[in-house]
Order: C-alpha cells, then sequence, then structure tokens
C-alpha cells in the first residue's frame, strides 16, 4: 500500500453501507459519506491512496437533513455529502473490513 497523508483520512468519513450502495457494488461503486467541504479532486486522491485502486469517476450529491420526532421531540438531522465512486475495471474495495 502507498505511504498515505493523514489528510486523506480527514475527508472520508465512513462507508456508506445500506441496500443502494450494495446493489452499486456490483457494478464497481463504492459510497462514501464525506466531509461537506470535499471536492471531487479531493475524494478521487483520497480513495486512490488509501484504497491503492484505480477511479474512474467521482459523482457527489447532499442528502438533506430529515426531520425526526422522538419522544414527543421535533428534531432536525444534519445533511450528509455522500461520494459515489467509480473505479476502474478490475478494482476493487471491500468496505466491510475497514481502514
Amino acid at each position: 500500500m502507498s505511504t498515505s497523508d493523514p489528510r486523506h483520512y480527514d475527508v472520508i468519513i465512513a462507508p456508506v453501507i445500506t441496500e443502494k450502495a450494495t446493489m452499486a457494488s456490483e457494478y464497481n461503486k463504492v459510497m462514501f459519506k464525506v466531509r461537506k467541504d470535499a471536492t471531487k479532486p479531493q475524494i478521487k486522491e483520497a480513495v486512490e491512496k488509501l484504497f491503492d485502486v484505480k477511479v474512474k469517476s467521482v459523482n457527489t450529491l447532499i442528502r438533506g437533513g430529515k426531520v425526526k420526532a422522538f419522544k414527543n421531540k421535533i428534531g432536525q438531522q444534519s445533511d450528509v455529502k455522500r461520494a459515489i465512486v467509480t473505479l476502474e475495471e478490475g478494482h476493487r474495495i471491500d468496505v466491510t473490513t475497514g481502514l
């Protein structure tokens, strides 16, 4: 594995493990929760250095926070930025193992 800059750990917060993300993994796509101010080039560099893979493209989205009720109290979840990383053919990331 190549040497990684500690800043790369700040860009990627956690992998997203949902049914939709699992289905996307069949198409060489991996979802990550990232910092709100992270740019696509930063995300691409972080994934390539941390997981030692070649990234084809990066798509980002911001999921707005939902309003939730818990014990008669109304709360607002915070917004979350996600990155959908498409990997080159032959490269894989197993998000269940962790870093």
